[in-house]
């Protein structure tokens, strides 16, 4: 029996998104952060988020997503 390991499969293989639909992933991530930044400390709480690490959150570049968000 063999087995594959796929963290030795290259990333290159991977299919890429339009130019459009990164334009438009990047739009959504700096909405979603905008919101972040404008939400109460009472909404904050609620998620569980700190005020300091929702800024933190909402400074980072657009190109600065989690790979779950690129999926």
């Amino acid at each position: 029996m063999t087995y594959m390991d796929n963290s030795l499969r290259s990333t290159s293989c991977a299919p890429r998104r339009s130019i459009l639909a990164t334009v438009a992933h990047a739009l959504a991530v700096w909405r979603e952060r905008r919101m972040l930044a404008q939400l109460d400390p009472s909404a904050l709480e609620d998620m569980g988020i700190s005020q300091r690490d929702a800024e933190a959150e909402a400074r980072r570049p657009i190109w600065d997503a989690p790979n779950n968000w690129t999926r």
